[in-house]
């Protein structure tokens, strides 16, 4: 699923930088994949050229080097690896599954991190710069499982931008839309990919 628009450039934009956004979720009505949703349409409105998938349409084996070296890259992930190295900015909302990222994002990760030559590469991650944000039903709004996610970034060599937003009570956040209610979250949400959308 892509979604791409072109509009006349916020003033704080000096080109239109290419964006791929997704969840780690697989649920349909995963409160991340809302989340990620509002991202996405915050950036086009800022004249960003958007990517978005759902993760749960590129299904990837677990990372295996003995299947790797067997197979190579399923082609699944060398599309998302793809996708990753012709983009300038990359979202994601990110779930909290016990303090930590859930496992399909971490799989993704995982093989991204690998080239198609079964060697280490973080030709996916090392320059583009990353909005991380969660949503939650605990109070926290899924704080802890960014810092995971952010570790994890931040040793592809990846610019994680420190502005991040937390949902809590994900469940009441949102309207039937998939709207956040919040003013004050959505004013945090526009801060951030305004932010992710500058170009030095």
């Amino acid at each position: 699923m892509v979604y791409c628009n072109f509009l006349t450039l916020n003033a704080t934009l000096q080109a239109e930088p290419t964006v791929l956004a997704f969840a780690g979720s697989l649920r349909k009505d995963s409160c991340n994949k809302k989340l990620i949703n509002q991202a996405a349409s915050i950036a086009r409105e800022l004249g960003a050229q958007v990517i978005q998938i759902d993760l749960k349409d590129f299904p990837i084996p677990l990372y295996d080097g003995d299947l790797e070296e067997a197979e190579g890259m399923p082609e699944n992930a060398k599309y998302i690896r793809q996708l990753m190295i012709n983009s300038q900015v990359i979202f994601i909302a990110s779930p909290d599954y016990n303090h930590s990222v859930s496992a399909v994002l971490k799989n993704v990760l995982d093989w991204t991190s690998r080239s198609e030559n079964a060697e280490r590469s973080r030709e996916a991650f090392q320059g583009k710069k990353f909005a991380i944000m969660s949503a939650s039903p605990s109070k926290s709004g899924g704080a802890k499982g960014l810092s995971h996610l952010r570790d994890i970034l931040l040793d592809q060599k990846a610019i994680v931008l420190e502005r991040q937003i937390s949902i809590p009570y994900a469940y009441e956040a949102f309207d039937e839309q998939g709207g956040l209610k919040d003013l004050n979250l959505k004013s945090d949400l526009y801060l951030l990919i305004e932010e992710a959308l500058k170009t030095e």
